[in-house]
């Protein structure tokens, strides 16, 4: 490939509504352009990254023994009727209607339709397993789209879904997946970690995100560096604390701590550590009639430690918490604590409340917590002496660095991460709702275990660049670099030496099935220079009459901090070691 021949479309600065750097890059680099909210063009030198990222993906599906099918962006409501999805999943789901007024989706995912086609086409167990997966396009319809390709709203994602006659056969295909995805990810050449991930209401332990490393992330990772154990902050435990309760050694007092609404700012006033107060959650559940109709509600008080966050997902675990919950208004606050947020606490309550204690907190002696009095709280509070013993402890926060691994074998570590692929076990969730079933070896109808596996087809070469760029621009792996070398020729116009040894060198290159483009723009070396080093081809090899003169050239890795001059006669050999054609 030529440059003249290509487009290569660069700009000095990025546009005001970037905020994350491979937002600013890609924009920068010539990558995708932007057409609406949420939406891009993905331009000529974008596009090869996609379609690189693409063809690893359908490698590794299809040697994992994935079927490759597409199915339509714009899909019938009554497949998704049939799951409840079309009313339940929100605004995220794009409905519209044809001129008839049917309703239709954009489809964010394919769950129902493809489990259409396997009630219409797999009808024996002897079909079995199958895994059907596609390249797509999706729509989400974010409410606040951002972040460039991070958080669009269309998309480009593989997605596959896997059917099979029981759950220890639905297992053994989750494990080929799990086992491709690390393959796929090795491939791309990044950083990355494999974590296990929450299974929400399907319950279960078969869920693992594939998180890209970068200090820019969204999500936190949770990983022992002693042990391979690693899994979001959502699915990561809490342990118990070791050893037992320390007996009381203060007398319960009301202490005014004027205008302190925050544990910190009550643990500052009294100079005591953090970790000896106790925040208060006050959450609510919903009781409803036949109709649907609410007809009352429960208040729920959860105690954390004050220097510890609450983790919703755990929570929502909790037996009576589990079917839903929310947070309680300030009227039901009022009516049970007579008090405003900020000073609530578990003593002296207006009306009961159903108490949920968090294992750290349940171990505490002497602690601190809200008066349910304006300007005052509680201190020298303890178990048995001035509250019952809890009777429901459980596992309510966030894990924080240092705590020990719950796999026995150190302590824990965070760091941030991308979400760029996630492997699902389903079991029946949508089998059952669209009966679909295959005759098992019985001669009776049973339902599909299915498995959902995705990864970000788009989303990840912005992951790539968060990961790895400087403040030169965008450094990619050679895995899914647009281009993977590019030749810098220095007054090609004026250098018939110049020219014909740039285009033997680039001829050589491509015959041998490097990914190679040549620079015959006729920039200054400073423009051209700068331009490769935004886009970030990996490999760069200079040629200049002087150097050639010289019998050298010079090859400079995107990382490198300087050029290595390398004999003209050797370069493409010197190329090819590099790159490991």
């Amino acid at each position: 490939m030529k440059a003249s021949q290509f487009f290569v479309s660069t700009l000095k600065e990025a546009p005001a509504d970037a905020e994350v750097v491979s937002h600013k890059l890609m924009t920068r680099a010539g990558l995708i352009k932007k057409l609406g909210a949420g939406i891009y063009n993905y331009m000529p030198m974008g596009l090869r990254v996609i379609r690189k990222v693409e063809a690893i993906v359908r490698e590794e599906m299809n040697r994992a023994g994935a079927v490759e099918v597409t199915m339509p962006v714009v899909q019938p409501a009554e497949f998704w009727q049939e799951t409840g999805r079309f009313d339940k999943m929100g605004p995220e789901l794009l409905r519209i209607q044809d001129r008839h007024g049917r309703d239709f989706v954009v489809q964010p995912t394919s769950e129902e339709v493809v489990t259409d086609i396997a009630r219409q086409e797999l009808r024996s167990y002897k079909q079995l397993p199958k895994n059907f997966y596609q390249v797509q396009t999706k729509f989400r319809d974010e409410r606040r789209p951002r972040f460039g390709l991070m958080r669009g709203r269309e998309f480009i994602m593989k997605d596959a879904y896997s059917f099979d006659r029981d759950q220890a056969a639905a297992k053994a295909s989750y494990q080929v997946m799990a086992q491709a995805y690390r393959r796929i990810f090795d491939r791309f050449g990044l950083t990355y970690r494999a974590v296990a991930a929450d299974s929400g209401a399907i319950g279960g332990d078969l869920s693992e995100e594939f998180q890209v490393i970068a200090a820019t992330g969204e999500d936190a990772i949770v990983y022992c560096p002693q042990s391979d154990y690693a899994a979001n902050m959502e699915k990561a435990e809490a342990l118990p604390p070791q050893g037992t309760r320390s007996a009381a050694s203060q007398a319960l007092a009301k202490t005014p701590t004027p205008g302190k609404s925050t544990c910190a700012d009550v643990a500052q006033l009294l100079g005591v550590p953090l970790q000896s107060t106790v925040k208060s959650l006050v959450l609510a559940t919903d009781r409803t009639n036949e109709a649907g109709e609410i007809t009352g509600s429960q208040v729920w008080l959860l105690l954390l430690r004050g220097d510890h966050d609450m983790n919703e997902i755990k929570v929502g675990k909790v037996p009576g918490l589990d079917a839903g919950f929310r947070f309680a208004t300030v009227g039901e606050i009022e009516d049970h604590f007579g008090c405003k947020p900020g000073y609530l606490g578990p003593l002296n309550l207006r009306q009961p409340v159903k108490l949920v204690v968090d294992r750290e907190v349940a171990v505490m002696a002497d602690w601190i917590c809200g008066a349910n009095e304006v300007d005052f709280h509680m201190t020298g509070v303890n178990w048995g002496r001035d509250l019952p013993e809890p009777e429901v402890v459980a596992d309510l926060r966030n894990v924080v660095a240092g705590d020990p691994s719950p796999d026995g074998k150190g302590t824990l570590a965070i760091e941030r991460g991308i979400e760029v692929g996630h492997v699902f076990y389903l079991g029946t969730k949508y089998s059952r709702a669209m009966n679909a079933t295959f005759l098992g070896e019985d001669g009776k109808p049973a339902f599909f275990e299915m498995g959902c596996y995705g990864i970000g087809i788009t989303r990840l070469p912005a992951a790539a660049i968060e990961q790895n760029h400087d403040e030169r621009g965008i450094i990619w792996p050679d895995a899914i670099a647009p281009f993977t070398v590019v030749v810098c020729p220095i007054g090609m116009d004026r250098s018939d030496e110049v020219r014909a040894a740039a285009e033997t060198l680039h001829a050589d290159l491509l015959a041998a099935g490097v990914d190679v483009i040549l620079d015959d723009r006729g920039e200054r070396p400073g423009a051209m220079f700068a331009d490769w080093e935004l886009i970030g081809v990996p490999h760069r090899v200079v040629l200049s009459d002087r150097g050639l003169k010289e019998g050298q050239v010079e090859y400079q890795h995107r990382r490198d901090a300087a050029a290595t001059k390398v004999a003209a006669a050797e370069i493409f050999a010197f190329i090819k070691d590099r790159i490991k054609v």
